[in-house]
């Protein structure tokens, strides 16, 4: 084989969303397709003798007859299926070692390693090097578990791993990594060891420099640091970039913050709201948010011309079959200008995993259902067909024609054009080609088995205006 080493890294997809022989996949849908960085650090993490190619299966099919010397494969919870069995074939057909990385082998290895020859568990720039080398020296270990990364060493990324035009039209770049809340159901504090990092404030602002005008941060909450929020908005007011992340609600009770990150070029965020419920966010230990001020918070995002995108979640304790109704005149009301929906998943890894399964309550354990569209626990307060009902209800309904409409209209009075035009008209339009895709339209919900209140007033619900 010699030093040069090819390597190729597979990420699964499924099966709806995976790309067929000589079909180019549809543009509309790759407003999904932009969270291929974490495939970007791992090929800047291998030695310089290691040629990797990176493979993603909603962009073209797995290639089974690849020369590569090794096989990598990274996955979530619900792609764990399709990863074993793109990892058996390899091993068993083609004699092809492979290797395993990601969330769902990190939390589940013992599980992984059947399909595989070894396990990266966390991140990759602190494994890979001595995989590499015991790969070479064939003494490959089962378990690789080397702590966190130093984001000050972190190597430049080779984007033109990637076939451009068919993702999202915003670079993606990582400025933090982690999270300090401990949300129960979340697997990203345990992912992190529930650590908090930043990059160096200069590394971050020469990749920006390097850059196109329109940046898709990829971090879980860029502003928990708000000192180093506050520098990094600073630096990057003169490069005159668009960009979009996900933080906290907390942002708008930060007027110094919230007016850097607009005048820096924010122009939408990713706002995890999760339920309506105080009981829920106690619960869930998501104790820096308060329901009651949610609509004043977004209309706050609004006035400083920053897009929202809604993080909801159904089916924790104290939801009953009121929530949907109730959850969805909200969002309408408030003119949250997209939403995504998911019903309560408890992953393995996290402390609501844990419970669940003590309490008995885990019912499914089909990988493939563990995607935030399927029930796979039973729920305290409804059934499951009220929480899937119900659930498919509300974005239905959200995404409906009308309410879309109604929607862009209310946009154009505090968003500029060409945040509705390249982030909240796609995002909208993506979500409801990906809905009827997944058959997950149900505008009418079923009364007479899930009890969820009907919703007398969408036409109603869509014209009210803020408050």
């Amino acid at each position: 084989m010699g030093q040069r080493i090819k390597f190729l890294l597979i990420n699964p997809a499924a099966p709806q969303w995976r790309a067929r022989p000589g079909i180019r996949p549809p543009l509309a849908t790759r407003i999904f397709r932009f969270s291929m960085l974490t495939s970007l650090y791992v090929a800047a993490a291998m030695p310089p003798f290691v040629e990797t190619r990176i493979l993603d299966e909603e962009v073209e099919p797995v290639d089974f007859d690849s020369d590569a010397d090794l096989i990598g494969i990274s996955f979530m919870t619900f792609n764990a299926s399709r990863a074993y069995e793109i990892a058996d074939r390899f091993r068993l057909e083609k004699g092809k070692t492979v290797i395993m990385g990601g969330y769902h082998p990190t939390f589940m290895p013992d599980e992984a390693i059947a399909h595989a020859d070894a396990i990266c568990i966390g991140e990759a720039e602190p494994n890979m090097p001595r995989l590499i080398e015991d790969f070479i020296s064939g003494k490959l270990q089962p378990f690789y578990r080397h702590g966190l990364a130093d984001l000050g060493s972190l190597r430049p990324l080779n984007r033109g791993l990637l076939q451009r035009g068919l993702y999202l039209w915003a670079d993606t770049m990582q400025a933090t990594r982690g999270c300090r809340q401990r949300c129960t159901f979340c697997s990203i504090t345990s992912f992190y060891g529930r650590q908090f990092r930043a990059r160096p404030v200069e590394h971050v602002i020469e990749e920006l420099r390097s850059l196109g005008k329109r940046i898709l941060f990829m971090d879980d909450s860029l502003t928990t640091q708000s000192d180093y929020a506050k520098e990094l908005f600073t630096r990057m007011i003169p490069l005159r970039k668009r960009w979009y992340s996900q933080c906290s609600i907390s942002i708008t009770e930060n007027d110094e913050l919230l007016e850097l990150a607009s005048r820096s070029g924010c122009s939408g965020l990713f706002i995890g709201l999760e339920s309506l419920s105080q009981d829920n966010l106690r619960a869930w230990k998501k104790t820096f948010s308060r329901a009651e001020d949610y609509k004043r918070a977004i209309r706050k995002l609004h006035d400083a011309g920053i897009a929202v995108y809604a993080g909801i979640v159904f089916g924790y304790d104290w939801d009953t079959t009121d929530v949907f109704s109730e959850t969805l005149e909200f969002l309408l009301g408030a003119n949250v200008d997209a939403l995504q929906a998911t019903i309560l998943t408890p992953f393995p890894g996290t402390p609501l995993f844990e419970t669940m399964e003590r309490e008995g309550r885990i019912v499914d354990r089909d990988w493939s259902h563990y995607d935030f569209r399927h029930v796979v626990f039973e729920p305290q307060s409804m059934s499951r067909h009220a929480l899937q009902a119900g659930h498919d209800w509300v974005l239905a309904n959200f995404y409906s024609s009308r309410a879309v409409f109604s929607r862009v209209m209310h946009e154009l009075q505090y968003l500029p054009l060409s945040t509705i035009m390249l982030a909240s008209g796609p995002l909208n339009y993506g979500y409801r080609r990906r809905l009827k895709t997944d058959r997950t339209w149900l505008l009418e919900p079923p009364v007479e088995r899930t009890e969820c209140r009907p919703a007398p007033a969408i036409d109603r619900i869509i014209e009210v205006q803020p408050e």
